[in-house]
């Protein structure tokens, strides 16, 4: 029987470029097809457009929003996914009080300089936190983020921030998971640390849990071949 699709699904502001590096590992055993969210302002619409062009049944994973919209996915339809991959991410909406107000005007202040600046000024801000520190002077990487990022303008940065920014909470999509799970992030991940991680393991018992060594938040750019054998022993159990 023929391997089941694979739907990559990436975050903020990504595209195919994430998942670009872990193509030649996955894609001679599985059909692969990036998802793009288009101008989709919120996570519900973001996994309803992704059911809409899907194949009946398939296997997903998504990167840092794209595990959210993986989530959200698997609330709308279960029954149509036999394995899901979570990384670099989060389940929670956002926080109450102070928490939750410094995220929204950190969001803001680079919604704000996307829009006077540019995005790629914007991106050289932001990567700044994203990757391992050492690789902040791996022009290739850097470059490619940036490149990535500018192909996409300010108005969908907006709409992405505000599906973000009202987020729901995943607690409830993570502790019914029945389908072989994946959950796995850079050590270094300072947005999505592994503590996070291992709470979202500890909803989902059931799921692989790993951590990728010298690598941050943008992990299957910066360590693929580990990211890919890491997601070729999940696709394994789907």
């Amino acid at each position: 029987m023929s391997a089941l699709p694979l739907l990559l699904v990436p975050g903020l502001m990504c595209d195919h470029t994430v998942w670009d590096p872990l193509l030649p590992h996955l894609s001679a055993l599985y059909p692969c097809q990036v998802v793009d969210h288009g101008h989709a302002d919120s996570l519900t619409q973001m996994a309803s457009q992704l059911l809409l062009d899907a194949p009946p049944q398939f296997s997903l994973a998504g990167h840092s929003m794209g595990a959210r919209v993986g989530l959200e996915v698997l609330r709308l339809a279960p029954e149509r996914v036999s394995g899901v991959a979570l990384l670099d991410t989060g389940y929670l909406p956002l926080s109450s009080g102070v928490a939750g107000e410094e995220e929204v005007s950190k969001r803001m202040h680079l919604l704000q300089m996307a829009q006077d600046k540019g995005v790629r000024e914007m991106a050289q801000t932001w990567a700044q936190g994203m990757v391992h520190p050492n690789r902040l002077r791996d022009t290739a990487l850097m470059e490619a983020i940036f490149e990535m990022f500018e192909r996409k303008n300010a108005a969908i940065f907006a709409k992405q921030l505000h599906a973000l920014i009202h987020r729901p909470d995943g607690s409830d999509v993570l502790s019914r998971i029945a389908v072989p799970t994946l959950i796995g992030c850079g050590r270094q991940d300072a947005w999505s640390p592994p503590s996070q991680h291992e709470a979202m393991h500890q909803l989902a018992p059931h799921a692989q849990l790993d951590i990728y060594e010298e690598a941050g938040h943008m992990a299957p750019m910066e360590q693929p071949h580990v990211v890919a054998d890491s997601m070729l022993q999940w696709l394994s159990r789907c």
